[in-house]
């Protein structure tokens, strides 16, 4: 899968291309070689044979037929291996001198060259082999051919032309060989980009791209997205500490309000002020619950890795959490099932622990309509420890579910409940301190209600001081996330 991954690259595609253009202009440079090499060498040959016909021409001249016969015979006397090649014959065919003993079959030219084969039909008595000549008639009815022996250049033209194929293969090999070592060089770098990215998407915020001080291409547009991510965590960080200085100045004024509202709750003697003074308190201990429930989260934040960490028997701390929480259920007479799992081990804070699981009960019950169902289940599978609710009640949009651990984010079945949007938050931040992940899906799919299935995995512990390396998968799309039900910060929200 990697190499076809690799295949699919840019990068690759892009050398690929090169190699194209490359391999191209190889082969047409080498084809250009080898015309030119095989044209010069046919031309030599065609030089030696005229020049071997205006020999014989001038001796025909000077010394006629006789001397035309004696010097033929000269001339094959001196050439034992038959490199040129002669044939005087008679209007009939009949002949008078040469090496060869009738005329070649092969397809004459206007001009009257031919290119035959030297073999048993031509009276040639050595190993079969290529040649070439040209035919012209002597007065007198004479008929000469004068040609050379070319089977050693068809021969250098065939190695010629497998040193080309070779060439071409071992070009096109080394071109694709060397494209991808430079793809796969480009690639690695791409993909410790990507690998860094992904980290910083999943909220390992202070992670920063990698450069190799080389200042190419890569180190700079790795130090711009390190200068985009410094900008972005400034402001988040700006707005997340407005919001919390927020918080906490409002805090104390509506803590007095409050107090003030409790007092003259109890000072006056009518009952409409005394019930417009109690919805006042109950309005000002939401907004407290929602000003406690911001600092809350900005402290767990803060706070990263530093919490109190023990080894924790989950199975034993969902029951104590399952116990406070019956009755409510039984309010709405809901139904409360639980399969708790024994001797289920995590470490963690233990008070952290319980408001997580608290809030997710609570949040359970709460969008779980009257006569609905709950399931508390505690488990473990390899080496991860998994706390799970599922209920029947609203459920969450596939689309939202990658939304709903944002700060005051609600689903919008859920706007006409009582909550502030902060709950999943609070849940979210305290298992990210657990190392844990949270993953989201529907309890009953296609259904009109179909509620939802929150499952938190943790590192399981193995009771020795150690936690047990996690090998949880990364959640589908849209499964990772929690969503704004508005489950309580604690069990009040």
């Amino acid at each position: 899968m990697k190499l076809l991954s690799q295949l699919r690259t840019s990068s690759f595609q892009l050398a690929l291309l090169y190699m194209v253009v490359f391999a191209t202009s190889v082969f047409l440079l080498l084809a250009f070689i080898y015309w030119r090499t095989a044209g010069f060498m046919a031309a030599q040959t065609d030089e030696t044979i005229e020049a071997e016909i205006a020999g014989l021409a001038e001796q025909y001249r000077g010394r006629g037929v006789n001397g035309l016969i004696t010097i033929i015979r000269e001339r094959v006397a001196r050439d034992p291996n038959a490199k040129s090649i002669y044939l005087l014959t008679t209007d009939d065919f009949l002949k008078l001198a040469g090496n060869i003993e009738s005329w070649p079959e092969g397809t004459r030219s206007e001009s009257g060259w031919i290119n035959f084969t030297l073999d048993e039909t031509v009276g040639w008595t050595g190993a079969k082999r290529l040649a070439r000549g040209r035919i012209f008639e002597v007065q007198g009815g004479l008929r000469l051919l004068v040609g050379r022996d070319v089977d050693e250049l068809t021969n250098l033209k065939r190695v010629i032309e497998t040193a080309i194929n070779w060439g071409m293969g071992i070009t096109l090999a080394l071109a694709l060989l060397g494209g991808f070592m430079m793809s796969r060089s480009t690639t690695r770098r791409i993909e410790v980009i990507n690998n860094t990215s992904r980290r910083i998407m999943n909220g390992h915020l202070s992670l920063r791209i990698p450069t190799r001080g080389t200042d190419d291409d890569f180190d700079q547009l790795a130090e711009n997205l390190n200068q985009m991510l410094d900008r972005i965590v400034y402001l988040m960080e700006g707005i997340r500490h407005v919001s919390d200085n927020i918080a906490h100045d409002l805090r104390t004024p509506l803590t007095r309000l409050r107090n003030q509202l409790e007092n003259t709750l109890m000072a006056v003697d009518n009952d409409e002020a005394r019930e417009q003074a109690g919805r006042a308190v109950a309005e000002a201990d939401q907004l407290l619950a929602t000003f406690n429930a911001l600092l809350r989260i900005a402290r767990l934040e803060t706070r990263g890795n530093t919490a109190d960490m023990k080894p924790v028997a989950l199975d034993e701390l969902v029951t104590d959490a399952c116990e406070l929480y019956e009755a409510l259920a039984e309010d709405k007479e809901q139904t409360f099932q639980q399969s708790l799992s024994p001797g289920v081990m995590i470490e963690g804070d233990r008070d952290l622990l319980f408001q997580m699981v608290s809030n997710l009960i609570d949040n359970a019950i709460k969008y779980t309509p009257e006569h609905g169902a709950l399931c508390v289940k505690v488990r473990k599978e390899g080496a991860d420890a998994i706390f799970e609710v599922s209920d029947s009640g609203i459920g969450v949009p596939d689309e939202e579910k990658e939304q709903v651990f944002q700060r005051f984010y609600r689903v919008g079945k859920s706007r006409s409940l009582p909550g502030n949007g902060l709950g999943l938050s609070l849940v979210s931040a305290v298992a990210e301190i657990h190392k844990g992940r949270i993953v989201l899906s529907d309890t009953q799919e296609g259904e009109e209600l179909p509620g939802l299935t929150v499952s938190v995995f943790m590192p399981a512990f193995n009771g020795v001081g150690k936690k047990i390396k996690t090998t949880l998968p990364e959640p589908a799309a849209g499964q990772e996330a929690g969503e704004s039900r508005n489950p309580p910060e604690t069990s009040n929200s």
